[in-house]
């Protein structure tokens, strides 16, 4: 856990507000819901859970709206405390210089991106028939996951791109520069990853998350995913009316030579020349 320090004793908490405040008040009222259904409804949570938890059979078998909604999903009171803190610590910091669009994308990008990449993984690595032997915590028929943390440590990344050497409040005690206490829960995960057969899908899950956020940091323009798609899209479209026009253009000079005229289009100019 880390909070920004702006002195030796002071605690500094940015505002809560945009895309930070729907995600953490959205997961706040989906953790009361479920605490509430569970008291009033075992049966009818153990349900819920299997259908909003990532799960990399169900997901591979239709299921797609868990690569969505698991990040949402938290039992642990604690767990989702301190989950939330981060990303409204992180997250608000972000959308403040990117803007709430730009951490939208960023945020499903990464969510959406690192449910199924670990899926996929589990698939290869955690089934005896692909590669020979089955890794222990990796197996897609029972492996399920679930909690903000994944995404609240791809918004570390960000953070930590952003402001490497500006020092937080990790735990509420030590005092560490932002890129050292990413490579703390970076590698903090990877253990968990290696080691830790229990945790093995979730340390998988939140790595891919940060693998995504990287990716997406690298290759994704500045003003955003939405920004890129449509730039593309419009340079394709652009590109294909261009050949257009240049093979209408064609046809009228063959055309013309026909008629005994001789007519040819300016390429730099797009003008019909006599």
């Amino acid at each position: 856990m880390a909070f920004q320090s702006n002195g030796p004793v002071m605690l500094a908490l940015p505002p809560f507000r945009g895309f930070t405040r729907r995600i953490v008040l959205f997961a706040a009222v989906v953790f009361l819901a479920v605490w509430v259904l569970a008291v009033v409804w075992q049966m009818g949570v153990a349900y819920l859970l299997d259908w909003l938890m990532l799960n990399p059979q169900a997901l591979a078998h239709g299921m797609v709206w868990q690569a969505v909604t698991y990040p949402f999903i938290d039992t642990g009171l604690l767990s989702i405390l301190f989950a939330l803190v981060s990303v409204w610590i992180f997250g608000s910091q972000v959308e403040d210089e990117m803007g709430s669009r730009w951490l939208a994308e960023y945020f499903f990008t990464v969510t959406i991106g690192g449910a199924i990449m670990a899926a996929a993984i589990s698939y290869v690595v955690g089934l005896s028939y692909v590669i020979g032997r089955s890794v222990p915590g990796l197996n897609p028929h029972i492996a399920y996951t679930s909690g903000m943390w994944p995404a609240s440590m791809a918004l570390l990344l960000v953070f930590a791109r952003m402001h490497a050497n500006e020092e937080m409040r990790f735990n509420f005690v030590f005092r560490l520069k932002a890129k050292y206490l990413l490579a703390i829960y970076g590698g903090g995960y990877a253990l968990l990853l290696i080691f830790f057969a229990g945790y093995r899908f979730s340390a998988l899950v939140a790595l891919g998350n940060m693998l995504f956020g990287w990716m997406f940091l690298k290759w994704v323009p500045r003003r955003g995913l939405s920004y890129a798609v449509s730039e593309k899209w419009f340079g394709m479209r652009n590109a294909f009316y261009r050949d257009k026009r240049r093979r209408a253009a064609k046809e009228f000079e063959v055309y013309m030579r026909k008629q005994g005229k001789d007519v040819r289009v300016d390429d730099d100019d797009k003008k019909w020349m006599n």
